[in-house]
Formats: structure tokens, sequence, C-alpha cells
């Protein structure tokens, strides 16, 4: 702690009001010797700070250059591996653009084609239900029949078949579409983080706008390393690329799907024949099995919730004793002074309130099972019915409405 002068000379001063002592020549010549000695220690001393000022501020003058010499060698490594990435995602998102391009192309042929399908369709259907019209021996189940049969499901199948490539192909414009974000918008990161060094690697000592930012030498929490940079734009790339040639691959399994399919129903269309007694036997042998399932699901329904009534009960049930336990513990906290002890009591206490909670938790998460298994019993109801239904329609459809015989078809291919 450094001395003021006006400090030194107010100590002196409340020395000279005091009686004045006599001192000795030796001590005299002892004082001034000490004097001499202490004024050329500090002498010295300070010499040597301003020498060695001189030098620090030489070295840390070099140092700074140096320093910024390093950052600024920095600053350009780092615009010419920014500016390397630029490119390689430009790239990549001209070929994602392209490819986007070309498979909404081809999606547009898929959706022609699957509208194609309807007239086919409705031709076959037609027959089978006149056919059906017969009555008595004449409702014969003959290789007409069967032909008719297979031709329906061979156009849906087709009809089936295109609708799944479709919502590939929607699938993969999707993936496509979302690479292209991430391309664009890592681009435009980019185009920020190189606008942003730029303009720092053109600052210098002398531009206008520098000051003192406290705190700024700080590492932000959600900053990440140059590894993870560049594995971020690589990975961008890479999924770009993936997906392009995803879909280029989508694209020549389509032009095959819709060749072959064309094909089919070309072949189909001149060998009508399906057989439909075994159709029919083959349905309600389903709808008999998905009824008895359902009876049996009804049955376990009533049984869970027969199971949840009783388990609410028990959580009911629960809440008295616990009340009681709780009122106990907070009553006996009013016991006064020493009379406030940690008794067997208390302890018992407090640990009844803890089975009882564990109790009621147990409860509630085997009630929480028991009502999970009530909705999935509910929901395999509701889709066994929608079956059964199912099935009751097309028994309806083949027993009763399908009659027929084919006369022409005029089917309209893709």
């Amino acid at each position: 702690m450094r001395i003021s002068k006006e400090e030194v000379r107010s100590s002196n001063m409340a020395k000279l009001v005091q009686p004045p002592r006599r001192f000795r020549h030796q001590e005299w010549t002892t004082s001034n010797l000490t004097n001499y000695a202490n004024a050329e220690v500090e002498r010295a001393i300070a010499e040597r700070l301003v020498e060695e000022s001189k030098r620090l501020s030489t070295e840390t003058e070099k140092r700074t250059e140096k320093t910024q010499r390093d950052v600024n060698k920095k600053f350009q490594q780092r615009l010419d591996d920014i500016r390397y990435w630029k490119k390689e995602l430009d790239d990549k998102l001209d070929g994602i653009t392209t490819e986007i391009d070309s498979l909404l192309a081809f999606k547009t042929r898929v959706e022609k084609a699957l509208e194609a399908t309807a007239e086919p369709l409705h031709i076959a259907q037609q027959c089978l239900a006149n056919r059906e019209r017969r009555v008595q021996i004449d409702l014969v189940h003959d290789d007409v029949q069967r032909e008719l049969i297979k031709e329906v499901e061979t156009v849906e199948g087709v009809k089936a078949l295109l609708q799944r490539t479709l919502e590939q192909a929607v699938e993969q414009i999707r993936l496509n579409k979302k690479a292209k974000f991430q391309l664009e918008k890592d681009l435009k990161d980019k185009f920020t983080a190189l606008a942003v060094d730029e303009h720092c690697s053109e600052l210098r000592n002398n531009s206008a706008g520098l000051a003192f930012k406290d705190g700024i030498t700080r590492i932000e929490p959600n900053s990440v390393s140059p590894e993870d940079w560049q594995d971020y734009s690589n990975q961008n790339i890479l999924t770009a690329e993936r997906e392009r040639q995803s879909s280029v691959e989508l694209r020549s399994v389509v032009d095959g799907i819709l060749q072959q399919t064309s094909n089919d129903m070309i072949k189909q269309c001149d060998e009508v024949k399906v057989a439909f007694n075994k159709r029919i036997s083959e349905t309600k042998d389903a709808k008999s099995k998905l009824e008895d399932h359902l009876n049996k699901i009804i049955a376990q329904m009533k049984e869970i919730e027969e199971n949840i009534t009783r388990l609410q009960k028990a959580i009911t049930d629960k809440e008295q004793p616990l009340k009681l336990a709780q009122t106990r513990l907070d009553t006996r906290t009013s016991r006064p002074n020493v009379e406030l002890c940690r008794d067997p009591v208390q302890y018992r206490l407090i640990s009844e309130v803890g089975e009882i909670e564990e109790s009621v938790m147990r409860l509630q998460e085997r009630l929480k099972q028991a009502e999970d298994s009530l909705k999935g019993l509910i929901r395999n109801q509701l889709t066994l019915e929608e079956d059964i239904e199912v099935k009751a329609n097309t028994l309806f459809i083949d027993e009763v409405e399908c009659m027929g015989m084919r006369k022409s078809i005029n089917v309209q291919y893709f």
C-alpha cells in the first residue's frame, strides 16, 4: 500500500509537538548513512523498474503484433474452409434440386397410371355382378368366373402397388426436400459466417467502431468444435447424396413397375378366370372366427371393467387411513419443548404414511395398467367389428349381388 506525502507530513508534524529528544552525533551520522543507503536502494529499484518496463513494453508490442498476424492467418484459413464447404454444399444443392424435379415428373406418371386403373376395375367388377344374377344350376363356378375374379385381384393388386409406389415417391420427395432444406439452411449460415469473418479479418487497430467488450472472452455454451462444424456440413452433404442416389434408384424402380403392371393388366385382360365358391367359404370362415374373437373380447372387457372398479375402490379405501396417519403426525408437532420427542410412535407413523402411499402408488399403477388394457381391448373390439362388417359386406356382394357375364372390355393402359 503506497503512503502519500500528506500522510508523511502529518506524521512529522505530530512528532514536532512532542518534547524534542537530544541525539548523539553518532546517531545523527548513522541516520544520514541509513537515508543515503535507502535512497540508493530505492533509486536502483526504480531504475530497474524503468528498464524492465521498457523491455516489457517492447516484448508485449512484439507479442501482440505476432498474435495479430497469427489471428489474421487463422482468419484466412477459416475463410478458406468456409468457402470450400460452401462450394461443396452448392454443388449438392444443384444435384438434389434437379433430382427433385425429375422425381416429381415420375410421381405425375404414377398418379396418371393410378387413375388409369379405375376403368378396368369397374368393368371387371360389373361383369362379376352380372354373372352372379344366375340362379339354380346355372350358377356354376366356371373358368370365366375364376378369371374374372383373378382380373379384379390383378387390377386391385396393380392399384395397391401403384399406391405404395406413389407413397414411396411422395416420401422420397419429402426426404429430398428435407435434405435440400438442410443444405439451404447450412448455406445460409455459411454465407452469414463468411460475411462476419470477412468483416472481422478486415478490421485493424485503427478501424472505426472498436470498443471494449466485458466478458467477451468466454466460450459460448452452444458453440461447437471445428470437428463438429465440419461433420455437420459433411453429414448434410452425405445425406443429400444418399437421398439423391435413393431417388435415382426409386425412379428406376418406378419405371420398371409401370411397365410390369401395364403388361400384367394386358395379359389378364385375355385370361379372365377365378373361383368364387372358395372365396365365399374363406370369407365366411374368417367372419366366424372374427365373431368368436369379438365375443371373447367383450367378455374380457367386462372382467377388466370389474377389476378397474375394485382397484378404484381399493384406492379410495386408503384415503381415510392416510388422512389419519398424516393428521396424527401433524398434531404431534404441537408437543411442547422436550416433549417433541422422536419416539417409536413418530417413526411408526412416518412408516405408516410411507406404506400407505406406496400401496396407493402400486394400486394406481395397476389401475393404469388395467385402464390401458381396457383401451387395448376396446381398440381390438372396434377393429374386429370393423373387420366383421367388411367380411359381411364381402359376403353380401359375393352371395347376393355378384352376377354377370363378361361381354367386352375396353381397357385404357398406361
